[in-house]
């Protein structure tokens, strides 16, 4: 398989999952402290929210590599 076809597989997953769940989250450690022997941690949870238009875009952009690359 191409570099290009893989490439145009990734879109198209990639753009079928955003619009599948519409967003995704992580979490991300924001603050630390150690005083001593005692060590603080702060974790938040961001959340993204993917776009309609990016999802469509991107299962687009992979059909038109797909079908590009077939002729």
């Amino acid at each position: 398989m191409s570099k290009i076809k893989i490439m145009a597989v990734m879109l198209i997953i990639a753009g079928t999952l955003g619009l599948v769940y519409g967003q995704f989250t992580y979490t991300k450690e924001t603050h630390e402290a150690k005083l001593g022997p005692i060590e603080i941690k702060v974790k938040e949870k961001e959340t993204v929210n993917v776009p309609t238009w990016a999802g469509i875009g991107a299962i687009t952009a992979g059909v038109i590599l797909l079908l590009k690359n077939k002729k």
